[in-house]
């Protein structure tokens, strides 16, 4: 499932120690929608749709014989939404929005776009100073604000299994995966094993994982054109001038990295009533550390100005991190059974640094507290504090001209020289994830035991983010507050009771075939009314899986059309004219069938349906130039995903017709 951003920027995949006991056979399907609060942009309205996801995750855990276990998981993300790309004093007014006039002459918003290039006053002391639309100076402002960004529908989708061998006190689990995004793509493996002592009341964990994880980011759209070392004509002396690529109106940014890690773990039973969990691990990354899609507000302000006031010049570059990371992180546990309550208490604590200067503490306690014979309600709260990164800062000053003229005598020409980048940190990032700050969440996991081999399970989130809420004091402003929730929902088989369940009911229905049919073997759930359970809290189950691809040429009509048409008439004229021609598409679609009978005359189905679309779009021969502003998507098209039709039913008894 979705973590918290911040909580997940620390993980790596393929690291997780293996369980000290053995676990039954399973399959389960799992939903998850996360939804980010609006944030504040103070002096403009924020009409832009915050960040959102939603996550499917599909587990299998199959015993292939008594001592080897198989597990395969796969997940798919898909999210877009507006997010921070830099942070900016709020005098230069960095968050805009793209107007268009109609032919009637009307103008109206077409897009938003993070202007990031723009001219401030400051006082001699560097503090930015705050302007009427007249020009008036009317005071010092130091107050901050996130640039925004609109991200278009990407979908990550990754996949990962494990084979384990289990001998009496020991067992050893290998794994692998791939994650792959249309930018990003990370392949890893693992390997873990466990050791059983003093009557297996002692298990001993280590772990190894090693992940290797490429980046092909085509640069934001939006912001590549406000941001100084992605102007191809201006990289060649700044960083990353070796690893931007340019692909037409693309730019792309190419990066490698690398991470090794161990992870050591003890667990021990205290009584029949308690047992305590440690664990220690070490993580070393190297490589491309950046995220391509944040930049660093600089403000340039010549220091030999002669006037009252200064103008500094503001602008953008690529943020830079260090090559390497060194991650360790300690953590415990603590689970103590109520036998008053039948309930258990589990308290985790997790401590993490970093040579980046991060220091971030974790303390997280949930209540598990069965209610009947087949609910159980688990309640939770968590709470997270995180230092700054040394290297990081909102924005930086920077005491130099961005760029002048200089004049040489010997030629007689004028050349523009610019900034020089010696004079800058040689790391700086105002990524919010890196900043010092304190989260407090709370939820509640509510699970429903329909049979020993179905239950259901459904969850809810509720997060704050704010730089008060930080351990000790000194976190980020409030312009960078904001709040999420996530909630899901988990469908879970246990194939270990469904299996004697089938048992039984075969030897049940072949004792009575030749008596006729019974009732209690209807077609699969996905069969819409095609049978019903006649038994009490019986529950049926179903997966379907459905591909298709649309291609080919564009059609006007039952004849083909040329891209000289498309371009002409496909959608307007002048700058309106066509551009794009789709190439394909693709679509997947996960459905699930699930019926449940809670009386034996009423059946209830829940049919939904998850699907994720791209569609790849090529650029039309003789199409117009792009205007400012516009999307280029040349190459990589479009994408989105989330929940499809959902159906619900009811199936009511009316009466019993014999053989029938």
């Amino acid at each position: 499932s979705l973590q918290a951003l911040t909580v997940a920027a620390l993980a790596l995949p393929g690291l997780m120690l293996s369980p000290a006991h053995a676990e039954d056979d399973e399959v389960s399907f799992q939903y998850g929608h996360y939804q980010e609060g609006k944030r504040n942009l103070y002096s403009v309205k924020n009409d832009r749709n915050p960040i959102e996801v939603e996550s499917l995750l599909g587990k299998a855990k199959i015993s292939l014989s008594d001592r080897i276990k198989f597990a395969f998981n796969y997940t798919q993300d898909t999210w877009s939404g507006a997010t921070p790309i830099s942070t900016a004093p709020l005098v230069s007014k960095g968050n805009r929005v793209i107007e268009a006039s109609t032919p009637s002459g009307r103008t109206i918003k077409v897009g938003a776009s993070p202007i990031i290039f723009s001219e401030i006053l400051l006082n001699k002391n560097f503090i930015p100073l705050r302007q009427k639309s007249s020009g008036k100076v009317v005071g010092k402002d130091e107050d901050l604000v996130h640039i925004l960004s609109t991200a278009s529908p990407e979908t990550r989708k990754q996949g990962d299994f494990k084979l384990g061998y289990e001998w009496d006190e020991a067992a050893l689990d290998i794994g692998g995966g791939i994650s792959v995004e249309n930018d990003y793509e990370s392949r890893f493996g693992n390997i873990n094993g466990r050791w059983d002592f003093n009557q297996k009341q002692t298990s001993l964990n280590l772990g190894l994982s090693y992940t290797n994880s490429d980046t092909s980011a085509i640069l934001d759209h939006d912001a590549t054109s406000y941001i100084f070392n992605t102007n191809f004509s201006a990289i060649t002396n700044t960083a990353f001038s070796d690893q931007i690529e340019k692909v037409g109106a693309l730019k792309i940014m190419h990066g490698n990295r690398e991470d090794w890690g161990t992870a050591l773990g003890l667990t021990q039973v205290l009584d029949k009533d308690a047992l305590v969990e440690t664990s220690v691990a070490y993580t070393r990354s190297t490589g491309y550390m950046e995220n391509p899609y944040k930049a660093m507000t600089v403000v340039f302000v010549d220091p030999d100005q002669q006037t009252k006031r200064l103008t500094g010049k503001v602008r953008a570059l690529l943020e830079q991190r260090p090559d390497e990371r060194n991650q360790l992180s300690l953590g415990s546990r603590y689970i103590q059974h109520i036998g008053m309550l039948d309930a258990a208490l589990h308290l985790d604590y997790r401590f993490f640094h970093d040579d980046w200067g991060i220091d971030a503490h974790t303390f997280e306690a949930d209540w598990v507290q069965p209610v009947g014979n087949t609910w159980t309600v688990t309640p939770r709260v968590r709470y997270y504090s995180q230092s700054a990164a040394d290297f990081y800062a909102p924005y930086l000053l920077s005491k130099q001209a961005f760029s002048k003229s200089v004049f040489d005598e010997t030629t007689g020409t004028s050349s523009t020289v610019f900034f020089d980048p010696k004079q800058l940190p040689a790391n700086f990032s105002s990524d919010q994830r890196l900043s010092g700050f304190g989260a407090l969440s709370g939820g509640v996991t509510v699970n429903k035991q329909f049979s020993k081999a179905v239950s259901l399970e459904a969850g809810f989130e509720y997060y704050v983010h704010a730089g008060s809420l930080k351990l000790d004091g000194g976190g980020e402003g409030s312009y960078s507050d904001f709040n999420y929730f996530m909630a899901n929902a988990a469908l879970k088989v246990n194939l270990s009771a469904l299996g004697n369940a089938a048992v039984s009911d075969h030897s049940s229905h072949h004792s009575s075939h030749h008596g006729g049919h019974q009732g209690s073997h209807g077609g699969p759930a996905g069969v819409m009314f095609g049978h019903m359970m006649d038994k009490t809290n019986a529950v049926m189950v179903g997966y379907r899986y459905m591909y298709s691809r649309q291609s080919g040429d564009m059609l006007h009509g039952s004849n083909t059309a040329s891209d000289l048409d498309i371009v002409n008439n496909g959608c307007g004229k002048g700058s309106k004219r066509c551009r794009l021609t789709p190439t394909y598409m693709d679509m997947h679609m996960h459905m699930l069938d699930i019926m449940y009978a809670p009386t034996d005359w009423l059946n209830l189905m829940l049919m939904p349906q998850f699907m994720d679309m791209e569609m790849n779009l090529r650029e039309l021969d003789g199409a117009p130039p792009v205007q400012q502003g516009g999307h280029v998507h040349t190459g990589t098209g479009h994408a989105t995903g989330g929940v499809g039709d959902t159906g619900m039913y009811a199936l009511v008894k009316l009466f019993n017709a014999p053989m029938h």
